[in-house]
């Protein structure tokens, strides 16, 4: 569904990603994992069709993102770190607009904008102005704008920042419904929405991709063997020094403790082996209590500090300078692109009239009591 190859975009002289490649299957949602600055929001763009690539190649739905924008723009629904929202429009009118500039025809309207708002949970607020509704309901909207005209491929670039836990469980919640139906790409630097929604995970660093698999193949390639966590008792040095003899095992550190626990330790081994009894057999052999010893895994954080810890440097404004185009400039861009630029921001009555006129007999009714209230 998604095809990224040796993808770069260099400002002057500073690359802002270099040689990304990576592959999106249909219905999969991929974590594009990065610190901030690593060239996540600049890649996102590119296959939005908002930036063009210094050299390489996209691909979605089997168009070249370059070649073919404005067909790539109808198989996308994109949602940057801001929702591009007008404030001042209601939810429902909103997305009409939205649904007409995306080149849904006006007898599919209706159904779209209603499939979009009940998915999104903005049914109750569709009379609401943009304006006046809190960041998670915001961002609900933003999302519906991305899915209204149902496309296959959906783009969503830090979807839970600035949100309260609840706020964020709703938004995971209502991605991982979109998945099997729609390709996803879920950039973010939040861990935990990674491994609680993506099936794989790309992690990029300083503009390059380092790691693509799923975050339990990543663990476990990282991790590189067992892991164990050990509670003695005894001289900490000499303990390290009698787990090092043990052939299989690879790294032995001690796990910070208050002063007043024993002392814990963490035992690495190679890859494929599982020296649990050859650990406690050499501490009960060398006069060590062994009060605990249990198995433990790598978690994704362990995975991205692994790859990311070493070059932690941001690259030069690359993402800072890319994300200043406002909010208003994205839907813009796309009313010039889909040639839709007669009145439609400005000739709100024409959309409110044409909700109106749309709408089933039932929503009608519920609109006029909730305006009589």
């Amino acid at each position: 569904m998604i095809e990224v190859e040796h993808l770069s975009k260099i400002y002057g002289s500073t690359a802002a990603i270099t040689d990304v490649t990576f592959q999106v299957e249909p219905g999969e949602i991929l974590g594009f994992l990065g610190p901030n600055g690593a060239g996540k929001t600049t890649t996102m763009r590119i296959l939005a069709g908002y930036l063009p690539a210094t050299k390489g190649i996209a691909k979605i739905a089997g168009y070249d993102v370059h070649e073919n924008s404005l067909a790539v723009r109808q198989k996308i629904g994109y949602l940057p770190e801001t929702p591009p929202l007008y404030p001042e429009m209601t939810v429902e009118g909103f997305l009409y607009f939205v649904a007409r500039i995306k080149g849904v025809s006006a007898g599919d309207r209706p159904q779209k904008v209603k499939a979009a708002m009940e998915r999104c949970n903005l049914t109750e607020k569709r009379k609401v102005i943009i304006r006046k509704l809190s960041k998670g309901y915001r961002q609900r909207v933003g999302i519906a704008q991305a899915i209204v005209h149902d496309p296959p491929a959906i783009i969503l670039d830090e979807p839970t920042v600035g949100l309260d836990p609840r706020q964020i469980i709703d938004v995971r919640n209502l991605i991982k419904s979109l998945a099997g139906t729609h390709t996803i790409i879920l950039s973010t630097h939040i861990l935990p929405e990674v491994s609680m929604t993506c099936n794989r995970v790309a992690i990029i660093n300083r503009g390059k991709v380092v790691a693509t698999n799923t975050p339990e193949n990543l663990m476990t390639q990282l991790t590189g063997g067992s892991g164990y966590e050990l509670e003695i008792s005894g001289e900490v040095a000499l303990a390290k020094q009698v787990l090092q003899n043990i052939a299989d095992v690879i790294l032995v550190e001690s796990i910070p403790t208050s002063s007043h626990h024993r002392p814990h330790l963490r035992v690495i081994s190679q890859p494929g082996t599982e020296p649990g009894k050859d650990i406690a057999g050499a501490l009960i052999r060398g006069g060590f209590d062994l009060y605990e010893m249990r198995r433990v895994s790598a978690s994704l954080e362990d995975v991205f500090l692994q790859l990311t810890t070493e070059e932690k440097q941001l690259l030069p404004e690359s993402e800072t300078t890319e994300s200043e185009t406002t909010d208003l400039e994205i839907i813009e861009s796309e009313i010039t692109d889909t040639q839709t630029t007669e009145s439609e921001i400005t000739d709100l009555e024409i959309i409110e009239s044409e909700i109106t006129d749309t709408q089933t007999t039932d929503i009608q009714t519920t609109d006029t009591e909730g305006e009589t209230k």
